[in-house]
């Protein structure tokens, strides 16, 4: 799976999400060849190298005429269906602009259908958002994440006259997303920049683990000083992790949970470890540590695959006097791992076999099997287990 990240360091525009896009490689002629499917009458794309605080990256820019329409959202969708573009791209492009009218729907207290857009209704938005939404189909990018927002500061200068910067739409189109501003005075993140990253956007946060194969640099309008004005786009291949397949040694990537107690009943730790195995997690251990104020308590730990990290997290909060826990990923080497059935003189017993490349490291008889066969024997269970293991050595004779 090919997969990308957003640096947004400088903000997000949608001239900068698409000149990163072709710096990284999008073929510019199939670029062109799609936007002329969009019926938007006279316009000029033109493209360059812009240096911006040390860094060159490519500029883009759309060159309109003066009698551009203020468009409605139906006016857009029907331009959008009409275009002889791929349906994937016809859906992503149509859910910015629908986020587009909401936000400003919201702003200005009106029906989303209702909302005249005036500077992303003109044909340079709708090219930026269009072709954005085909780079990533044509670099065959199927999950964007993106850093935290850099919105600026200061005011910016609007239809509506004078705005504190982010924008009123910018900034509804911006809940729940992490955001910041650094000392740059002026409107890092516009509006269209805002639509697209999140709509398209899965996720907000720190670089994910991934090979990068590709960078590219999208340079905005303006300078500032000491401030490199650019986006960078991160397109490379998931890492997937490698999963333990039974008679296949490897590796496999593990999310690990962590929790330190000192208030907690130990009559719950059985409870909870049944509820978590039974969860998913691959393991569950707790080890004695010293906690402050020199109280005794108890490191509880955790091992489960990266998607059953949320629910056990979750089940380490409901289940547990625990109010904060740490988690981390790791690698964790496993062995080839197969069960063999012996014949003891008790009956039948399972036996656990390690190996690597081919050679046997480990052999362990099922304690399930042991115990049952002693109980109903009436005989040691240190004695089934030893019948088992000699039983085994004798299979593999």
């Amino acid at each position: 799976m090919r997969q990308a990240y957003l640096d947004c360091s400088s903000g997000i525009s949608g001239d900068m999400f698409l000149a990163a896009l072709l710096n990284a490689g999008l073929d510019a002629r199939h670029l062109l060849d799609e936007l002329k499917k969009l019926s938007l009458g006279f316009y000029k794309l033109k493209r360059t190298h812009a240096l911006r605080g040390g860094i060159v990256g490519t500029r883009w820019e759309v060159e309109i005429g003066p009698d551009q329409p203020h468009r409605k959202l139906g006016d857009i969708e029907e331009l959008i269906r009409k275009a002889a573009l791929s349906e994937g791209v016809k859906e992503k492009s149509l859910r910015i602009f629908r986020r587009l009218a909401d936000a400003e729907g919201k702003v200005h207290n009106q029906p989303p259908a209702e909302i005249h857009f005036h500077e992303v209704g003109a044909a340079d938005a709708i090219i930026d958002i269009v072709g954005a939404c085909v780079g990533l189909e044509a670099l065959e990018i199927s999950e964007l994440t993106c850093s935290a927002l850099n919105v600026g500061g200061g005011r910016v200068e609007a239809a509506h006259g004078s705005l504190p910067v982010p924008a009123p739409a910018t900034a509804e189109l911006l809940k729940e997303i992490p955001i910041y501003s650094s000392n740059v005075e002026g409107e890092l993140v516009t509006p269209t920049g805002a639509a697209i990253v999140s709509t398209l956007a899965a996720s907000f946060g720190p670089f994910p683990s991934f090979k990068v194969e590709r960078i590219g640099y999208g340079a905005g309008a303006k300078e500032f000083p000491l401030h490199s004005n650019v986006a960078r786009i991160f397109i490379g291949q998931a890492l997937e992790p490698v999963r333990a397949q039974a008679g296949l040694p490897g590796e496999e990537l593990v999310t690990v949970i962590e929790a330190n107690l000192d208030d907690m009943n130990p009559q719950l730790y059985g409870y909870f470890a049944e509820r978590a195995l039974a969860a998913g997690a691959l393991d569950v251990t707790c080890a004695s540590v010293q906690m402050k104020k020199n109280r005794p308590g108890f490191l509880l730990t955790l091992l489960c695959l990266p998607e059953a990290a949320d629910a056990l997290a979750q089940l380490v909060f409901e289940q547990t006097t625990s109010i904060g826990l740490r988690m981390y990923e790791a690698r964790r080497r496993v062995l080839e791992r197969e069960s063999v059935e012996v014949d003891t003189p008790y009956g039948t017993v399972h036996v656990k076999v390690a190996k690597r490349e081919g050679k046997v490291l480990n052999a362990a008889p099922e304690y399930d099997d042991c115990q049952k066969l002693a109980t109903e024997k009436s005989v040691p269970l240190k004695q089934v287990m030893l019948a088992a293991q000699l039983a085994y050595a004798k299979k593999i004779e």
